[in-house]
């Protein structure tokens, strides 16, 4: 099992260029979670400690407006969410919840302090592709609000 989590970590792109060892590193440190079909990972506003890997099954990215959750995402197998926590100190921007049953990676702050420690280059490059992913998700959101603001009307 835990060939597949580093093979499942190597194809992501937030995981790009970390070696095997910090994979396996990480992946013992890690809680390995399970979540039935309408179970939430988190809610919106929550504290935020840890991001999560889909091994397995589905979930949907859900913010609320007037009070009600309006789906803005779906995700799968070899989707991550919840790593802003990883960068900032901010509450959950989002809520998530399983479609399907699912098996995920939980990996928390205090994994990647200990990765950190054990091998800082390691560290600084996850920091990195983290950063990346943050990005380019901004990049994304940033491009549909200008398409909603100056989209014709129909």
């Amino acid at each position: 099992m835990r060939q597949a989590r580093v093979e499942l970590l190597q194809s992501m792109p937030i995981f790009g260029g970390i070696n095997r060892q910090a994979l396996e590193f990480l992946i013992d440190l890690a809680s390995m979670r399970h979540a039935g079909s309408g179970e939430y990972f988190f809610h919106e506003g929550e504290d935020a400690t840890s991001m999560f890997v889909i091994e397995r099954g589905r979930v949907v990215v859900s913010k609320l407006w007037d009070g009600r959750p309006h789906p803005i995402k779906h995700l799968g197998q070899g989707d991550c969410f919840g790593e802003m926590a990883l960068l900032d100190l901010y509450p959950r921007s989002a809520s998530v919840i399983a479609e399907e049953a699912c098996d995920v990676i939980e990996l928390g702050r205090e994994a990647l302090l200990n990765l950190c420690q054990h091998d800082i280059e390691q560290f600084a490059i996850l920091q990195m592709n983290v950063g990346r992913e943050i990005s380019r998700r901004l990049r994304t959101a940033d491009h549909q609000l200008f398409a909603a603001r100056f989209s014709p009307k129909r």
